[in-house]
């Protein structure tokens, strides 16, 4: 065997073993937004929330690892992949701690999660920044979302930092934690999936405004129950008052 065949053959392993971790990734992908969806629409804190969520945590995080190995190795827009599979990963995993009961290493694991969240969202704004000088795009890709990106890290890095110094937070706080980041990260699935690849979706069915549905949908359920845990809070302040 000669030199180039040797190098043909690698490369021919190595487009197998890539078409192998996008199936991967594209089926976790959709089973991610599949839990991800039962458990929005369930009874919260019923069994079947609980399971869904739990196979929701564990598809999305299968699906960011091999989203970002996919960036990282192919020309796939790995200046806004990299970001998008990071900040979903970090919103996913605590948003499953803030509910969890405390362990041992959970404190360094909070930093850990700050730190990768404020990193994220620093660079990603600063490529949102390029992209505004540089005509609303950056290597093609526009401005909104290194934003969103940008954005959802700064201020979950701050929310970071404000529970780490309180110690812990307790009843609608840490719901309220829970319910945006969890519902965030199924937008940014749901984003990728209705909107990033729509280029694959049969043409008689790719109907922009009906791709949006899923998004406003999570959108508009996420509000729903923001506003649920902030009514009922502000309802229990007030018969505590009245019972004082």
């Amino acid at each position: 065997m000669n030199f180039i065949e040797l190098i043909a053959r690698q490369n021919k392993g190595l487009l197998l073993g890539m078409g192998i971790v996008l199936a991967v990734h594209i089926l976790a992908g959709s089973i991610g937004l599949a839990t991800g969806f039962v458990a929005l629409y369930s009874a919260k804190g019923a069994p079947l929330h609980r399971k869904a969520g739990m196979a929701f945590v564990g598809a999305m995080l299968a699906m960011c690892a091999l989203g970002g190995l996919i960036a990282g190795t192919r020309p796939a827009a790995p200046a806004l992949n990299l970001p998008a599979a990071l900040i979903t990963a970090y919103l996913v995993i605590t948003s499953l701690t803030t509910v969890r009961p405390p362990s041992r290493g959970a404190f360094g694991l909070q930093i850990g999660m700050m730190l990768v969240g404020l990193a994220v969202g620093l660079v990603a704004l600063g490529f949102g920044f390029e992209a505004l000088a540089n005509g609303g795009t950056r290597r093609g890709m526009p401005a909104f979302p290194f934003f969103l990106f940008g954005l959802i890290g700064l201020l979950g890095s701050i929310g970071d930092v404000r529970m780490m110094r309180a110690g812990g937070i307790q009843g609608a706080p840490r719901i309220t934690r829970h319910l945006w980041r969890m519902c965030l990260a199924l937008l940014i699935a749901a984003l990728s999936f209705f909107i990033g690849q729509a280029k694959v979706i049969p043409k008689p069915i790719r109907i922009y405004p009906l791709l949006a549905l899923p998004m406003l949908a999570v959108l508009a359920t996420m509000i729903y129950w923001l506003w649920r845990v902030r009514r009922r809070k502000g309802t229990l302040v007030t018969s505590q008052r009245t019972l004082s």
